[in-house]
């Protein structure tokens, strides 16, 4: 089993979002976050790191997807006129 870092795990991530080019500044926060923690074996450092990371991590990946989550109410009115339709055709 290889183990990677945490830094070649994000670093693998931001690849993958395609984040660089929109919000490089991000990006290198999160690199260096990951280089961080790669770095230290405190606990208490680790787990702010981490906090901070994960946050940032957030951030970007809302930039690399901006609708991600928000297509439950567009899910639900084309739902909700499918079954107009479908009620409409069956009326006599």
């Amino acid at each position: 089993m290889v183990i990677l870092t945490v830094l070649e795990e994000v670093t693998r991530e931001l690849d993958q979002l395609g984040t660089r080019g929109m919000s490089a500044g991000l990006t290198a926060v999160a690199l260096d976050l990951a280089a961080a923690m790669d770095s230290t074996e405190a606990p208490t450092s680790k787990a702010v790191v981490a906090r901070e990371l994960s946050a940032v991590m957030v951030k970007l990946r809302a930039l690399a997807n901006p609708t991600a989550g928000r297509g439950t109410v567009d899910d639900l009115k084309r739902k909700r006129a499918e079954r107009l339709q479908r009620t409409k055709r069956a009326a006599p």
